[in-house]
């Protein structure tokens, strides 16, 4: 009797004590997972607006209804619902503007990945571009891009081809492998449906549907806030 009641106590204990492991391994799972995710957390903002400086000067505004920050090995801000830019010379006049439905900012090479309908737009000569994929170099002060391009004089004639390098003012252009022939197409091509000196051309940053990759660097501000004080104030954490 007294052997089959220890045993059974000795049963009850090592139960127990088993019971006791498997929670402890639990939380320690769930601990894992929450360090996990916070290591790797997704930031979001909304109606965004980011002002870009170069050399204490800014050079550009950006303005998205949507971002995302991810905070993983690669550092990065994407704007999956469009943007837009607005780029500024040394007098605060904007130069060229350019509208996307993707972009994704990588912060440690301060350049910037768009797509999908990519538009950029020279405002005093009135040059469009248009491509399906473009890199901004903060940097560099440049667009380019491997693939195909086209563009668009305020004449109405186009210049196709394939590859691009030009400066953020949209002044100097190179087409890297130019096409053939010039293009005629009608004025409204170009300019959204208006004509181009139609200043309504400009698409309204605040509304994605009318519109065709960086966190900021460590100078930039969005709503007046520095970047910290935004995320600590603004962003919801996912």
């Amino acid at each position: 009797m007294r052997t089959a009641r220890g045993r059974t106590l000795f049963m009850c204990a090592s139960f127990s004590i088993l019971l006791f492991l498997a929670a402890g391994c639990e939380n320690s799972e769930q601990e894992i997972r929450e360090l996990t995710e916070k290591k790797i957390g997704v930031d979001e903002a909304r109606t965004i607006e980011t002002y870009f400086s170069q050399a204490g000067k800014m050079r550009a505004k950006l303005t998205a209804p949507l971002m995302y920050r991810y905070q993983d090995t690669l550092p990065r801000v994407e704007f999956p619902n469009a943007l837009h830019v607005d780029f500024y010379n040394d007098s605060l006049q904007v130069e060229s503007i350019l509208d996307a439905l993707y972009g994704r900012y990588i912060e440690g090479q301060k350049k910037m990945y768009l797509r999908d309908s990519v538009v950029v737009i020279q405002q005093f000569n009135q040059d469009t571009l248009r491509c399906e994929e473009l890199w901004w170099d903060q940097n560099k002060e440049i667009f380019y891009t491997d693939k195909p391009v086209k563009i668009t004089k305020k004449d109405g004639t186009v210049l196709p081809g394939k590859g691009l390098e030009a400066s953020q003012d949209f002044r100097n252009i190179k087409i890297i492998n130019p096409s053939q022939g010039i293009l005629p197409v009608p004025e409204t091509e170009f300019t959204g449906g208006v004509p181009a000196s139609d200043s309504s051309a400009v698409p309204d940053s605040s509304h994605p549907g009318n519109r065709p990759f960086p966190a900021p660097d460590s100078s930039a501000q969005i709503k007046g806030l520095s970047q910290k004080q935004y995320f600590a104030t603004k962003t919801q954490r996912k």
